[in-house]
């Protein structure tokens, strides 16, 4: 019997916790589920992209800030246009899109460098 897997949270590495937090909430657009201080000097800030299952955690204690930046985590969208043309709205600097073979992508980075696909994938 195959027991069930969910993906649900991946900790990215992050500097400035502030500056990521307002990054991912007004200029991503993704929701801010938890922030909170537990003690001992840590800091958990949990944010969850619209629609999805799955979120990403920054913080104090969280991930070592040196460590390698993520690269590719993907975002799939419906309408890369839209969601490009938003994110360009809020500052975000996205590539322009690239076509390869009917699914569409673009990318853009956090500001510790972390990187982002958005994906089309046709219907």
């Amino acid at each position: 019997m195959t027991q069930e897997m969910r993906l649900e949270l991946i900790p990215l590495p992050c500097t400035d916790v502030d500056v990521a937090t307002a990054f991912y909430v007004d200029q991503v657009g993704f929701g801010l589920d938890h922030d909170v201080e537990p003690g001992n000097g840590m800091r958990v800030v949990q944010l969850t992209p619209p629609g999805s299952a799955c979120s990403i955690v920054i913080g104090v204690g969280i991930s070592d800030p040196d460590a390698p930046r993520l690269r590719g985590l993907h975002l799939a969208v419906d309408d890369l246009d839209a969601v490009r043309r938003t994110l360009l709205e809020r500052q975000v600097e996205v590539s322009d899109v690239d076509d390869l073979g009917g699914v569409l992508y673009a990318h853009f980075e956090d500001p510790d460098g972390n990187g982002w696909t958005l994906q089309q994938v046709p219907h």
